[in-house]
Order: C-alpha cells, then sequence, then structure tokens
C-alpha cells in the first residue's frame, strides 16, 4: 500500500529526514514513535503529500503522493496543530470535506454524531481542545479515506472517548481494509493498536518491526551469580543494551532469541535467573539508550 524509498527531506543546512525506507501494509496500524526532534511530523507531512521530498519517493497505491489530487482525495492527514476555517460551524466544515472528498459518507456521519455527541451548529473555535479533537476524527471517518495519518491523535482526550476512537480505527481497518499511520509520545496506547512499529532519531528509522517481533526479540533479565567471573563470561556472550545492579542481583535488557538467552544464562550456573515481559515505553528507552539517546533525558 505504502512504499517510501530513500527519502530524504532538509530545511535550510538542518536534514530532518534522513534516506528513510518503509512500507506499510494495507490494512494495518503502524506506530511511529521516536525521540523529540526525529522528524517524525516531517515525515508524516512527506506522506500525506504535504512536503516534497529532497531526494527519493513516497508511492501510495503504486502512485506518487506529491500534487497528485486524486489519491490525496483517499487520503486524511490529522495534524497535531488542527486547523479549522475561522468562525466554522461542524456542519460547514462537513460541506468543505464532502466538496473535495468524493468518498464522503453522509449516512455514516450522521451516525457518528451520535457517538460524539457535539452539535453540529457550534462554532468549532468555541469548542475544548479535546472535543476540538473529536470533530476531527468525525470528519475525517466521515470521509471514509484509504489511508488515515494521524500525528498526536489521541492528544486531549478523555479515555472515554480515547477508546471509542479506538474502536472505530479497528472497525475500518477491519472492515475496509484502512490503513492507518499513527505518530505518539503515549506508547501506552500505541503498544493498544499498532501491529507494526518504527523507531525513528535523527531523521534516521533506526528500528521496524512488527511489533510481536519487536517483544520476543527484547528481554528483562533478573540473575544473579556467586562469583564475578561467573557474571562477567555470561555477559560477554550477551548483546546487553542496558545494564544495572539491585543489590546482589543484575537487572539486564538484552536483545536475541529467548531461549538462546536462557542457555546462556543457565551455562553460566545463576544463583537467580528469571526472564520478565518488557512494555513497548520499556523496549523504546533502551533502544533509544543503544544509539546513544541517553535515558535520562528521554521524555515519554
Amino acid at each position: 500500500m505504502i512504499h517510501v524509498e530513500g527519502v530524504t527531506k532538509k530545511f535550510e543546512k538542518e536534514t530532518a529526514v534522513a534516506t528513510i525506507e518503509l512500507s506499510v501494509k494495507t490494512g494495518s496500524i503502524y506506530g511511529l514513535l521516536g525521540s523529540n526532534g526525529a522528524g517524525k511530523t516531517t515525515l508524516l507531512k512527506i506522506l500525506a503529500g504535504i512536503y516534497r521530498p529532497d531526494h527519493g519517493n513516497v508511492h501510495i497505491e503504486k502512485q506518487s503522493i506529491y500534487e497528485n489530487v486524486s489519491l490525496k482525495q483517499k487520503v486524511v492527514f490529522i495534524p497535531d496543530s488542527l486547523y479549522f476555517f475561522p468562525q466554522a460551524t461542524i456542519h460547514q466544515m462537513a460541506d468543505y470535506y464532502r466538496s473535495f472528498y468524493p468518498g464522503w459518507n453522509q449516512e455514516r456521519y450522521e451516525t457518528l454524531q451520535q457517538v460524539f455527541n457535539i452539535d453540529p451548529h457550534r462554532k468549532i473555535q468555541r469548542l475544548s481542545k479535546g472535543m476540538q479533537r473529536q470533530v476531527a476524527f468525525w470528519l475525517s471517518l466521515s470521509c471514509m479515506p484509504n489511508v488515515l495519518i494521524l500525528d498526536e491523535p489521541i492528544d486531549g482526550l478523555d479515555p472515554v472517548m480515547r477508546q471509542k476512537i479506538k474502536n472505530l480505527l479497528f472497525q475500518d481497518v477491519a472492515e475496509r481494509d484502512l490503513t492507518v499511520i499513527i505518530s505518539s509520545h503515549n506508547l501506552r496506547e500505541i503498544e493498544d493498536i499498532c501491529d507494526h512499529v518504527g523507531i525513528m532519531h535523527k531523521g534516521k528509522l533506526v528500528i521496524e518491526k512488527e511489533l510481536d517481533d519487536l517483544k520476543t526479540d527484547t528481554h528483562k533479565i533478573q540473575v544473579a551469580f556467586s562469583s564475578p567471573e561467573q557474571e562477567t563470561s555470561m555477559l560477554k556472550q550477551l548483546n546487553i543494551l542496558h545494564q544495572e545492579k539491585r543489590g546482589s542481583v543484575n537487572l539486564l535488557i538484552g536483545k536475541g532469541q529467548k531461549q538462546h538467552i536462557e542457555e546462556i544464562v543457565r551455562s553460566s550456573q545463576p544463583l537467580v535467573f528469571d526472564m520478565l515481559p518488557l512494555t513497548l515505553e520499556e523496549i523504546f528507552i533502551y533502544e533509544m539508550g543503544g544509539v546513544g539517546y541517553e535515558i535520562e533525558n528521554i521524555l515519554i
């Protein structure tokens, strides 16, 4: 569905996106994560056809997205900073969306009014930040897009509304093969809904994996030994992202297949050994530490 080939984007002397390569399958939900200033929003705007890449190509449904009006009519982008026409009501913005998006579904628009429970004759600028975010989803989902690109989509939403919107996304993915790309610092929400994850840092995509594979490949290890020599020998054989001491117990974050790690640790005859599951937030922290983004400075 979406193919990004060697995309680079610079602003004056600053490289925002550097030679990005990625693919997003039809009907999947792709989570784009990264450090602050990593280039996520720039990449999303390139995917939406707002920015033209300096180098490389972005193809959606085998067509270039930039300046392709007919293709853009199948793609909806909800930015972090929302914009609506000044003094416009929801109904007036719906008329505008209807005029641009041929896939507009009036029946769904009216059905979603019951979900969001907002008077369509209210002026959007007078609504709270969270309610404006709901309006953005209301209008966007009524367009029945093939691709939905979301930048910090749940910012300002209460837990009940977050769940409603996630359910709507799941419904469209399952029933219409909607493809969703989400950039968010709320990793717990990303973990709940995404099936594929890419992590950016300094304009580059440092990791891209299915979420299940990412979790399978990274482990939290608790281990203690009777002698420092045993511990040193074991550590030399493992790919360790992070290490800290808690009393006599060593807490390690390691990469590799679980069975292989278990074999190495057990062969060293530990006094204590346990492997624990990692959250996406923990994986993000330790992976970013591995590319030089210090844990102390990470903001999630």
